[in-house]
Order: structure tokens, then sequence, then C-alpha cells
């Protein structure tokens, strides 16, 4: 396969609001899957809050992004090249692919998306981690009771995921 990989790195930490320079665009050849590994092509990506703390090198609940890093984020991708027997060219998978047009990811990090199911994207979003942590809360801590009212005072998650390449 000779297809450049056009990525997004972390060129600096953000000091306030993020702005371009932060951020670098690279290119570089696709990268090849090793054993039990799997090439993905991104088709739509996640943007979350949570990326906005992963610039930064404060201490925190996750690793943050290193300066020349692929930009962290969650990816639905179709499956190019696989050295997984679950996972064949054409699938489509979810997985922390990061800000790129190819990710290599361990084909055990991935979860097959079903477009019969729904949308894929919705695997970025209402059938992802967002959703899966909005209705966490809601039920697992908050344990709302019948005549109970729920008042959402904010409501933050991913931006509409965008098509790459489609």
């Amino acid at each position: 396969m000779n297809q450049q990989n056009r990525r997004i790195v972390l060129a600096s930490r953000p000091v306030g609001e993020p702005k371009p320079t932060d951020f670098r665009l690279e290119s570089a050849p696709a990268p090849e899957p090793g054993p039990g590994q799997v090439l993905l092509r991104t088709l739509w990506l996640s943007l979350d809050p949570y990326m906005r703390g992963r610039m930064s090198d404060a201490k925190s609940y996750a690793k943050p992004v290193g300066i020349g890093e692929v930009m962290t984020g969650g990816i639905v991708g179709e499956v190019v090249r696989s050295n997984d027997p679950k996972f064949a060219p054409g699938d489509l998978a979810l997985g922390m692919g990061g800000w790129q047009e190819y990710a290599v990811l361990d084909g055990r990090e991935l979860r097959k998306v079903d477009p019969a199911v729904a949308p894929p994207s919705t695997a970025l979003g209402v059938l992802g981690m967002p959703g899966m942590t909005a209705y966490t809360g809601l039920l697992n801590i908050g344990q709302p009771k019948s005549g109970e009212t729920v008042a959402v005072a904010a409501a933050t998650g991913p931006v509409a995921p965008t098509s790459a390449g489609r």
C-alpha cells in the first residue's frame, strides 16, 4: 500500500484556547499492521471535551498527548488490512485511532460496528463512550426514582462526527 497518512500532531501545549499553531499537519506512509493488528481508514472522528485536557501535561486521570504525537480521538474506520481473524477488509470498527487518516490498532482494542443496527457515526456519540457515560451517570450514580424530576443543566459531548474522505 502506497497511501500517505495525513495526521494532526500536537505541536505545542495550548495556553488558554487552542490555536491552529498548537497543531501541525504531517504526512507519512500509511502504517503496516503487525501480528494481531488491524489497519483502519478513518471514516468518522469524534471531537470530545476530554481532548482539551489531554493537550495539557497537568496531572490528570489520563496520560497527556506528547508533543509531536498524533492527537488522540475515537474513530470509526473501515478495515483496510487485518492480521486479526475477527476483522476482515471492509468491516467497520471503533477504536482510538486519533486525528489521522490511517491507524493501526490491536484487534483487542477494537469493537465491530454494525451499520444495520444504527448509523456508524453513532458509535462515537449516543451509542459510544459519551452515551455510555450519560447512561451510567444517570442510572448508576443518579439513580432517579419514580416521581422525581431530572433536570439537565448542561449537556456536553462530542461534536457531531464528521466524515473523513466521504
